[in-house]
């Protein structure tokens, strides 16, 4: 008995038949409608201008969804814990509880945005929500406040990283999209190199303003700011293609579509979506691909765990707060470049396994180094490689976009789902850091060695199999007499 064909052979073989239409026609047919090849390359480029300029406002507000959700760590050098009486292990579960709340929401929120189709409204207003609940944290004097506040700011900020996500992959092709995600989770890594250097301003100039405490002050002018760029961000940021048309003429909505269409040879929308909104869910949670990357990126979030972590590993060198916070830009800042030539060269080569290994390895290397020894100049060292595994991080997460393209009620619940369970590692990594293991930390230092290990195995598991179906795939067009058709990237 011959078996049906599995989802993704289908999509390939759409794809396939897809582009033998296209090559069966002249290339200036094709492009017609855009008036030519030449005239079509002109708008194309006047689109992505557009495009970038209003994606731009995506790194600012995901600096401070960083800032926000880690100002709790600055906040502990000047008084935080002391205030509110935290005990024992209280701390690292204010820091746990955020992800609780995080988790919960990915998935519920990504759908709700692909069903609306209205990002430009539906992210800022979430902004807003979060901004005033981070200003809230402001005003707590117990633990019992802070794990409130803490646990309502995860719930609301889950909605933007994943759906920034799925914004860009409904905009940028396959191989536009590795520098897009790139740029986009550089904002992280400057929230934490120009977090830290806020952070300092405010702690340092804003003890006893007002009656107030500085950490209390952090809290009110970060939450404030996040505020007044949520306002900004519901005129600029884009909607989807099929919902954006204030911006873009007629001509260019058609041409974003398109665009995507001969991506992988099949529309977007109309072409693949077939079940409802649910239809992607069961598609996301049956396909064994999405869990898989969803255990591998859950074992890298716990060896990034010393981010929320990195102004108490910096003070191991003996600073006192306001040097202890500026050291920890620098690191940031390399990290930031390395993620980004990285990404830049991942996309040109449209190769992603070693474009994960390699930053992750050299993280293992600064692991190791912070293990091996007390000497200052040797653990900061060890401070600026671990950072920089962060681009193995951010490339991680294009290859989910790329090995899960269509359709996108599937790619939507896909990149929350994966983005969310990864989440578990950060719930575990706040544990992985107590003070007792200090000043060495050689026991944190271990555990993210072996996760960080892990993830390196799974992902070239992965890369595996991928190249195993591209391989099935051509196998298939030799023997049909077919042109090349849809590839995974590995």
């Amino acid at each position: 008995m011959t078996s049906s064909p599995s989802l993704y052979e289908k999509e390939h073989d759409i794809g396939i038949e897809h582009r033998r239409d296209v090559e069966a026609d002249p290339e200036h047919t094709i492009d017609e409608e855009f008036g030519g090849h030449e005239a079509r390359k002109k708008l194309e480029k006047k689109l992505l201008r557009k495009l970038d300029a209003r994606m731009s406002i995506l790194i600012v507000i995901y600096i401070l969804n960083y800032i926000d959700r880690n100002n709790a760590s600055a906040a502990r050098l000047r008084g935080f814990e002391a205030d509110l009486n935290l005990k024992g292990q209280e701390f690292n579960t204010l820091l746990s509880i955020l992800y609780v709340g995080y988790i919960l929401m990915q998935i519920p929120s990504n759908m709700f945005l692909n069903y609306i189709g209205k990002p430009s409204i539906y992210l800022p207003c979430c902004m807003i929500v979060w901004g005033m609940i981070s200003t809230l944290t402001g005003i707590t004097n117990n633990f019992v406040g802070a794990l409130l506040t803490r646990f309502f700011l995860g719930f609301v900020e889950a909605a933007f990283f994943p759906g920034a996500l799925f914004l860009l992959s409904k905009w940028y092709k396959r191989s536009e999209l590795g520098m897009r995600t790139a740029i986009l989770s550089c904002g992280s890594l400057i929230s934490n190199a120009f977090g830290s250097l806020i952070a300092s301003g405010i702690l340092n100039g804003m003890e006893g303003k007002l009656g107030h405490a500085a950490w209390r002050w952090l809290f009110y002018i970060e939450g404030a700011l996040t505020m007044f760029v949520a306002i900004l961000a519901i005129f600029i940021l884009p909607d989807f293609p099929s919902t954006s048309h204030t911006w873009l003429s007629p001509e260019e909505v058609r041409l974003a579509e398109k665009r995507l269409e001969e991506d992988v040879g099949v529309g977007d929308e109309s072409e693949t979506e077939s079940g409802g909104q649910l239809h992607g869910l069961v598609l996301a949670f049956t396909d064994w691909k999405v869990w898989w990357l969803a255990l591998a990126l859950t074992s890298l979030v716990v060896s990034l765990s010393f981010n929320a972590f990195f102004p108490t590993l910096s003070a191991t060198m003996g600073y006192n707060p306001t040097i202890t916070l500026l050291l920890c830009a620098p690191p940031w800042v390399f990290a930031t470049i390395v993620a980004f030539s990285m990404c830049r060269h991942s996309d040109k080569t449209r190769e992603r396994f070693w474009h994960i290994a390699i930053p992750l390895a050299f993280g293992i290397v600064g692991f190791i180094i912070a293990i091996s020894t007390m000497n200052l100049a040797a653990r900061y060292v060890s401070l600026f490689l671990m950072a920089q595994s962060y681009a193995g991080f951010i490339i991680f997460l294009t290859w989910v976009s790329n090995s899960i393209p269509r359709p996108p009620s599937k790619r939507a619940v896909a990149l929350a789902f994966i983005n969310a369970f990864s989440q578990l590692g950060n719930i575990a990594g706040s544990y992985v850091w107590p003070k007792k293991w200090g000043l060495s930390y050689a026991h944190s230092y271990a555990i993210c060695i072996s996760t960080n290990g892990l993830c390196i195995i799974m992902c070239y598991i992965f890369k595996k199999h991928l190249e195993r179906k591209n391989r099935e795939f051509e196998k298939k067009e030799q023997e049909e007499g077919r042109p090349a058709g849809f590839r995974y990237i590995t």
